[in-house]
């Protein structure tokens, strides 16, 4: 099955987040479970964990179908010592809401240099500060988002991504969400239906679909290789929509929550309802020779 859905509000408790899934019309959603520009996070409270369990046996929705985002603020390549202990110890604590939730996977940026230490440093403070994290938390999988390459960010190609879940000792709590508009904006050319095919077909080889728990669904503002991370609504940018289309017809795809997190979001009931019906069409295998 295609879990689609979008990134919706979490105001006024996180409960609150799976009746506005649902009146979009959402088999899949994210939200935020504290504010995402802000340290101080408060604790759930055994009411809005209630809720929550509740809301989602009422409105249908499994663990497998809700990818919750972390907090913009952490960085777990950071150079400094001190803040990086700080981003570490924020992660845990949204882990441990998951856990709470019944939440079993938790996305991420994997992290950013600040213009002070080599890519390479900080894909090893990454994947110590995942490790250490990991140690410090239960069953809750880590889902690194690929970045558009914007600033300092890394984990911009596959091969970052690939050196960071090669050093995690439990791999069973690693994975990966693609973010389209990232991967157009960090130069992979997916207009092209050669180089689209070959671009997941690359992930397959260097990564593994195994690893690949979710995807964002977001059209690009910028052009392919412009290492401008800004999303747009489906067809409004520079990704040609038919893209969208093939995504939601892999086969491989299947069984993830695939997020919108469009600029317009007037527009997500329509763009959920047009990916569902897209997903309805041929189904294709992107693995088959």
């Amino acid at each position: 099955m295609t879990y689609i859905g979008a990134h919706v509000s979490s105001q006024g408790g996180v409960e609150k987040s799976i009746l506005r899934a649902h009146q979009l019309g959402a088999t899949a959603f994210s939200l935020f479970l504290n504010n995402p520009l802000r340290w101080n996070h408060s604790s759930l409270t055994n009411k809005i964990v209630n809720n929550f369990h509740k809301n989602c046996k009422i409105y249908g929705y499994s663990s497998l179908q809700i990818l919750p985002h972390s907090s913009f603020l952490i960085n777990l390549g950071h150079p400094d010592k001190n803040m990086n202990k700080k981003s570490c110890y924020a992660f845990i604590h949204e882990i441990n809401c998951c856990y709470q939730l019944g939440l079993i996977m938790i996305n991420i940026h994997p992290g950013s240099y600040l213009y002070q230490i080599t890519e390479q440093k900080c894909l090893e403070i990454i994947s110590d500060s995942i490790n250490f994290v990991l140690n410090q938390t239960r069953k809750v999988v880590i889902v690194l988002e690929n970045t558009a390459g914007q600033g300092s960010n890394v984990g911009y190609c596959f091969e970052h991504l690939a050196f960071i879940i090669n050093k995690i000792e439990d791999k069973s709590r690693i994975g990966v969400c693609l973010d389209i508009c990232h991967l157009f904006a960090a130069g992979y050319q997916l207009n092209d239906t050669d180089i689209f095919l070959d671009t997941f077909k690359k992930f397959n080889t260097l990564i593994g679909l195994k690893y690949l728990y979710g995807i964002h669904m977001n059209d690009s503002k910028g052009k392919c290789n412009s290492r401008l991370d800004r999303h747009h609504n489906l067809g409004y940018g520079k990704i040609e929509k038919h893209v969208f289309s093939k995504i939601v017809q892999i086969t491989e795809f299947q069984n993830i929550p695939i997020i919108l997190e469009t600029k317009n979001i007037t527009m997500w009931k329509n763009e959920i309802l047009w990916l569902q019906q897209q997903s309805l069409l041929c189904q294709k295998s992107i693995l088959k020779k």
